[in-house]
């Protein structure tokens, strides 16, 4: 009060003024002070008394403070409004707030523009502070001075305002009025909107709650206030399930009888979540995408965020401007940024999914400092990996703007494009051998978590500023992960960009011949699992092509052909036009390759060409016979590559082997060891085919129970990882499975599913012989009769032509037996089951092929009595296939001379396993 009354030392109304306002406010004591004060002046200007007006106020004030006034309350009322809409979605961030407000007297509740701050530090102090609950809303200021005085005038606290000679207005300090007024009133002040004030926001929160200890602060800001004791609570975006619950809401609003789910718009509830999800689950968004309802619906709403920026600009014109649209509320955001934040965040912009500090700094070499203060803004989203490193992402709409934003600096934005193909080229290239080694995990988790900064190199490079070189460098990178990872489809999409981008030289001396010959590989290798052998085959362009890198890599093998993917050229004999499909040609060519792999490879790619030779071989006739000795060779090279993929494809053809001599507790065991090892590496595509062959083992056991569980459980994960080419074996078993337990109808749908599957992909040819021979199981037990037969007879001559297996050959031949039993053949049938018995050697049947043997065996002995059953059995010893499709040919013969044989007879009640006809 000094400084005021000096001040004005001859001014007596100007103190009269001044005690009068301060008594007015309930100061008495300050009223005192200011008369003294007055007093001592005046003495000393004028050498004169106070007057009769300041007398009068010295009496009144003498006389205590005026009766009428009431003493502060302890619980004023607060002036938090009750809302209009409903309260959605954030139940465990209030509990969570609960808890912060009891341990801690200043909370801010930190996130991006439309997060939702503001009505989640309303509800939260509605709550906590009840009546006591006083919010002071910054967002209007200009000046960071004005702070005080507006957190003043929301507590409607009147600051004393004195008019001075000039008439210019004279206030008294606010902050200091505060103080005073909160010294000792528990009360939750809300402080919002703080961010474009901070400093002066900070200060004024420090002061308030040094001295006023009865006083709790919530602060909300897009970066934290930064002062002792401070506690900081991030405001998430919503997640779907009240995302979608909020959009519902606020759509009702607009259209009462909305419904996501209705008849109107079966694609309505999707789109909800695609728009709340596009929309980073940000509240405000999500409430701005929902107004728009009045004009469209949620699937057009949805399929035109792409300009979320002009889309969404239909927000309450009752609230402040900044947050009527959504590009106002990211504008606030970028307004507040200094230049040095505004360069980041636009370079940051080329990023996609997300990336590390290293990344940042290979964009901006000092871009530490400024990254941490774009994630104090709320611009940037951190959070840390499992391996403890941090990992930064812009939320979809921030990027969008960010992207707006550095397109305004093209040389800028130029150079950020540049550093970050190379840095991702180079992460590529770093880990492509690594994923052939037993230190392949973390590599492989490096490029699944950028998989989408690559898929932006990758679009640059090939789309947007197509780069042959750049682009086959990372197309080369590439290319076993996307194999390995399950990721073909879109691998195969990548490289024919690629291929697009320019022209096969011939001359091998020129630089661009053998990258463009491995790219040609490498996209039949792809296109192989992504389309049928005979769609490519029809070509005659692909063919030429084939021919041309065929003799490139195979003509005189070299370093080139071992190494990824050029060792793989054996495998274009898939795309030979004649299809002689003779294995053992295939056989020869990957003879070479090996032999050019151990002369010009490394381990993994002697191991990789030794195992696809002997998957090959143990589906051979004799093919067990010299297969021990390269599988012990390729355990020694899995073990010293380590690479799991290999290790598990090594383990399943052991597996096979096993299983092809009846060894089905070692066949079980190194399935499940090849099972293991692929979903280590996360080899998705391996794991369907692999948990059919479990349950085939189970099935070849007699345990159908287990059988079915496992074959469900293929069939699960093949459409969990999207892998169709595990289908066609999941309902070749299932139909063998039904068929066992004795539904005929059921097996009938599931080998009919597995035969169109046949006929649309490009399955090995000994599986093609295996579902004809199963369809004509099925049929002979639905009454098919000579047509039975003759499927029967066509399967077991495939197998021959293709030179299956002895096991596979020796399961066709029952098959015909079966079919020739249930066409009332008994001789023949005897005679087929006694040469698949010589077939056989060593190789034991599984329980339903000894059932099935069992069952056509009494069945002939039945119609033939023993002696006719033993000469039939004779005439059988020493037959081969052809001696076995020959004497078929003779009954199809006799069947189609005989007219009163037709293909409609009543079936046979009586079936081995307990098979009874639909």
């Amino acid at each position: 009060m000094t400084e005021l009354t000096t001040a004005y030392p001859y001014d007596e109304a100007f103190h009269a003024q001044l005690v009068r306002a301060l008594r007015a406010e309930g100061r008495h004591a300050d009223a005192l002070a200011a008369y003294e004060s007055a007093r001592r002046a005046l003495a000393d200007a004028l050498g004169t008394d106070p007057g009769p007006e300041l007398a009068a106020l010295h009496r009144e004030l003498l006389a205590g403070p005026p009766p009428s006034r009431p003493a502060p309350a302890e619980g004023p009322a607060g002036n938090i409004r009750p809302r209009l809409t409903s309260f959605v979605g954030r139940e465990p961030e209030l509990d969570a707030l609960r808890a912060d407000l009891a341990g801690s007297r200043l909370v801010t509740l930190t996130g991006p523009g439309g997060s939702g701050k503001t009505r989640l530090a309303e509800e939260a102090a509605l709550r906590a502070g009840g009546p006591a609950a006083w919010i002071a809303e910054l967002a209007p200021l200009d000046d960071p001075g004005a702070v005080p005085g507006a957190v003043l005038s929301a507590l409607r606290l009147r600051e004393t305002t004195l008019i001075a000679r000039d008439g210019a207005p004279l206030q008294n300090d606010p902050t200091a009025h505060l103080v005073e007024h909160l010294a000792d009133r528990p009360l939750l002040l809300v402080l919002d909107n703080c961010e474009h004030v901070i400093d002066a926001a900070a200060a004024l929160a420090e002061t308030l709650l040094t001295h006023c200890p009865r006083l709790r602060v919530l602060a909300t800001s897009r970066e934290p206030l930064g002062i002792p004791g401070e506690t900081v609570r991030p405001v998430e975006p919503l997640p779907p399930a009240p995302a979608h619950r909020l959009f519902v809401e606020r759509a009702r609003a607009v259209h009462p009888s909305f419904d996501a789910n209705g008849p109107r718009d079966r694609d309505g509830a999707a789109a909800v979540d695609e728009i709340c999800r596009r929309l980073d689950g940000l509240p405000l968004a999500i409430e701005l995408a929902a107004a728009r309802l009045r004009l469209l619906t949620p699937r057009q709403i949805a399929d035109r965020l792409d300009d979320r920026f002009r889309l969404l600009t239909s927000g309450s014109r009752t609230v402040l401007p900044r947050q009527q649209t959504l590009r106002a509320v990211v504008d606030w955001s970028w307004d507040l940024l200094d230049p040095d934040e505004r360069t980041l965040l636009r370079q940051v912009s080329v990023f996609a999914g997300g990336w590390d500090l290293a990344a940042a700094e290979a964009l901006s070499p000092h871009a530490a400092d400024t990254l941490g203060a774009l994630v104090d803004k709320s611009l940037v989203v951190a959070a840390p990996t499992e391996d403890g490193e941090m990992r930064y992402r812009l939320l979809e709409t921030v990027h969008e703007y960010a992207a707006e934003r550095a397109a305004e600096t093209p040389a800028l934005l130029a150079v950020a494009e540049a550093a970050h193909t190379a840095r991702f080229t180079a992460l590529a290239e770093t880990a492509e051998p690594e994923l052939r080694s037993g230190g392949q995990l973390p590599w492989i988790d490096r490029l699944e978590r950028d998989l989408d900064n690559i898929r932006a190199a990758l679009h640059r490079t090939l789309v947007t500023a197509p780069d042959e070189t750049a682009a086959l460098r990372l197309v080369f990178a590439m290319g076993w992960f996307w194999w390995l990872r399950n990721y073909r489809s879109e691998g195969l999409a990548w490289t024919e960009r690629a291929v697009a981008l320019g022209d096969d030289p011939d001359d091998p001396a020129d630089p661009r011949h053998w990258p463009r010959m491995r790219l040609r590989m490498l996209y039949f290798f792809l296109a192989i699992e992504s389309r049928t052998v005979a769609e490519l085959r029809d070509d005659p362009d692909t063919l030429a092509l084939v021919r041309r890198v065929r003799s490139a890599f195979g003509d005189e093998p070299g370093p080139e052909a071992a190494r990824f993917p050029g060792l793989l050229w054996p495998f274009t004999e898939a795309f030979n036009e004649i299809q002689a499909e003779e294995p053992t040609e295939l056989r020869d060519l990957l003879d070479t390759a090996l032999a050019n792999c151990r002369r010009h490879g490394g381990d993994w790619e002697v191991g990789v060409t030794l195992m696809f030779r002997t998957h090959m071989v143990v589906d051979m006739p004799g093919g067990q016979a010299d297969v021990d000795e390269d599988l012990a060779e390729l355990r020694v090279l899995a073990r010293r590559v380590g690479d799991r993929w290999m290790g598990a494809q090594i383990a399943s053809a052991a597996a096979e082997s096993s299983m092809m001599r009846g060894r089905y507790e070692e066949s079980r065991a190194d399935y499940e060891e090849a099972l293991r090892l692929a979903r280590e590496v996360g080899a998705h595509a391996e794991s369907p085919f692999l948990l059919a062959r479990l349950a085939e083992i189970a099935y070849r056991s007699g345990d159908l129970e287990t059988a079915e569980e496992g074959l469900a459980e293929a069939s699960a994960e093949a459409e969990r990882h999207h892998v169709g080419d595990a289908r066609p074996f999941v309902c070749f078993l299932g139909a063998a499975i039904a068929l066992h337990r004795g539904d005929v109808e059921e097996a009938r749908a599931h080998v009919e599913e597995a035969g169109r599957l046949v006929e649309a992909g490009n399955p090995p040819p000994h599986f093609s012989a295996a579902v004809i021979g199963l369809a004509a199981r099925v049929e002979a037990y639905g009454g098919g009769g000579a047509a039975a037969v003759t499927s029967a007879a066509t399967a077991l001559r495939a197998a021959r032509d293709a030179h299956c297996a002895d096991l596979i050959a020796a399961a066709l031949g029952e098959g015909l037996a079966v079919a020739l039993s249930r066409a009332d053949e008994p001789v023949s049938a005897a005679t087929v089951l006694a040469a698949v018995d010589s077939w056989r050697r060593d190789l034991p049947r599984s329980v339903p092929e000894r059932q099935e043997a069992e069952a056509v065996t009494a069945r002939s002995l039945a119609a033939l009595g023993a002696p006719g059953l033993a000469a039939a059995r004779t005439a059988g010893e020493g037959l081969d296939v052809d001696g076995v499709l020959s004497l078929v040919k003779d009954f199809l013969r006799d069947a189609a001379e005989d007219s009163s044989e037709n293909l409609s007879g009543e079936p046979s009640q009586d079936s081995p396993g307990g098979v009874r006809s639909s």
